[in-house]
């Protein structure tokens, strides 16, 4: 429904084709009924994750000569955007392409030779990523588990929560206080980057606990009680840690504006499907403009905000800062996908409720990204602030 990229007109656009088309191949051997099974059990999708992996999409932005692909972001956007627009989920998947840059970016090369072609293959997951904390939330600064060194280990403390994918991921990104708070002239500094390994950490001062939300998300809140880990799992230098996450950050909203817009094709082409199907009063509803106009004004306001997602993407390949962009993708792009799941579950009225038709699903699963992974209030704050210029709101 939503137009992609113009023809084809070179080789690098023929291969963003080639791949989307593959992408679309491998999501119909998932249909509906595959996801409302997991969602229904609050299963993780392991055997979608499996094949994704084994078509090489989740190493795509992962450098040759790790074993990946070497591609773009808005290659890697593309495939996210493809899944959710083809009616599946890549919320149990997509932390694996933007928590690696973490490692790429700032890890040694013996931690990159050690781990990146492992995560390539899929041997590894690198899914989980512990940064958020039920007393800081976005207020990362101030984070309160601890990392002490003693020796060649260092011993952690503290508690993640929302932490997804925990229960299914080998390694975990892992923000903690190297620096008390109060030896610091920045509440920014003294936070340090760690990788975790989840195998050996399990049951040996690491714990985790699921929490059950309204969507079949997979996340957990994750216990520290003296974890050891060696020495040589820093990422980075120590201390530096925040300014490695923030890093990050700009991919992950590009990423996941993304997904939105896959959502927002998604309602639009089913929103349209029944209005066209549905005869009411002698004639399909979608004759009616007041079904009409709000499906058409859902898929105008999805367009736009598609531009700002791939604009973002594009400055972002280009080794461009692209703060503002990225952050505008992620709030544009998050309210074009809940306009649009809103637009579609009123169209289809009381049959919009029912599981069978995966508009609930979806309506649920898409108004997620109206808080996370970040909130939209906060990236209009930023905004205001960082961009406009006006006082600082909180």
């Amino acid at each position: 429904m939503l137009q992609n990229a113009p023809a084809a007109t070179s080789a690098e656009d023929e291969m963003l084709d080639q791949i989307v088309e593959s992408v679309r191949a491998l999501c119909a051997r998932f249909p509906g009924e595959y996801w409302r099974k997991t969602d229904r059990e609050r299963a993780y999708p392991t055997e979608f994750v499996e094949a994704m992996t084994e078509g090489g999409f989740l190493g795509v932005l992962i450098p040759e000569e790790y074993g990946g692909s070497g591609l773009s972001l808005s290659v890697a956007a593309r495939i996210l955007e493809t899944v959710h627009s083809e009616g599946g989920n890549a919320g149990a998947l997509h932390a694996q392409m933007y928590t690696m840059g973490t490692l790429l970016r700032h890890g040694t090369e013996a931690q990159k030779n050690e781990w990146l072609p492992r995560i390539a293959t899929g041997e590894v997951r690198l899914q989980a990523f512990g940064v958020t904390e039920p007393t800081a939330g976005t207020d990362t600064t101030s984070l309160r588990t601890t990392a002490r060194r003693e020796g060649d280990e260092y011993v952690i403390n503290g508690q993640k929560i929302w932490t997804s994918r925990a229960e299914h991921s080998d390694l975990m990104i892992l923000l903690a206080r190297t620096t008390p708070r109060d030896q610091v002239s920045k509440r920014s500094e003294g936070m340090s980057v760690f990788l975790v390994d989840m195998k050996k950490a399990l049951g040996n001062g690491m714990e985790i606990t699921p929490i059950r939300t309204m969507l079949n998300h997979a996340t957990t809140s994750v216990y520290f009680d003296n974890l050891r880990i060696p020495a040589d799992n820093l990422i980075g230098e120590e201390g530096r840690g925040f300014r490695y996450i923030l890093d990050g950050m700009n991919a992950e909203r590009i990423l996941i504006a993304a997904e939105c817009i896959g959502d927002a094709d998604w309602f639009t082409k089913t929103a349209t499907a029944y209005a066209n199907e549905r005869v009411v009063f002698g004639k399909p509803i979608g004759a009616n403009q007041g079904v009409q106009f709000p499906i058409a004004q859902a898929y105008a306001q999805a367009q736009a905000a598609r531009l700002m997602v791939y604009r973002a993407a594009a400055m972002f390949d280009a080794g461009q800062p692209c703060g503002p962009q990225a952050n505008m993708a992620k709030l544009l792009a998050a309210d074009a996908s809940w306009k649009a799941g809103d637009t579609c579950l009123q169209t289809h009225g009381g049959f919009g409720f029912a599981e069978e038709y995966d508009v609930e699903r979806k309506f649920r699963e898409t108004r997620l990204y109206q808080v996370a992974p970040i909130s939209t209030n906060l990236i209009l704050s930023y905004l205001g602030e960082h961009v406009l210029g006006m006082p600082k709101s909180y």
